[in-house]
């Protein structure tokens, strides 16, 4: 049997420095899905090769809004996220903040 994953990369720029600097990306994944299955989903849709993948669950944090002068509090949560950052083998590149830096190139030719 094989289950479908979703992975959606996220794009911050704490992700776009590991990715220069560690070769590590990092991805948003549903609850109850495992490192080996991540390193799977990540190895067939990018064509890559995994190296090591760790988990962390960012839980989600309380907020509030003030309306007419501090006298009505709407309060509400954000969402929990699942984070999995996925370090790729040497020589292994993702095209995910390739547009990132094709911008920083035209800048420079600007100037």
């Amino acid at each position: 049997m094989h289950k479908t994953i979703a992975i959606k990369p996220r794009l911050t720029e704490k992700a776009y420095a590991l990715s220069e600097d560690r070769n590590t990306y990092t991805f948003v994944v549903q609850a109850g899905v495992s490192r080996l299955d991540i390193a799977k989903a990540v190895a067939v849709q990018y064509g890559v090769a995994v190296e090591s993948v760790r988990i962390t669950a960012q839980p989600s944090k309380n907020r509030r809004t003030y309306r007419r002068g501090g006298r009505v509090v709407l309060r509400g949560k954000t969402a929990p996220i699942r984070k999995a950052y996925v370090r790729l083998k040497e020589g292994d590149k993702l095209p995910i903040f390739a547009a990132v830096n094709e911008d920083s190139k035209s800048k420079k030719e600007n100037k």
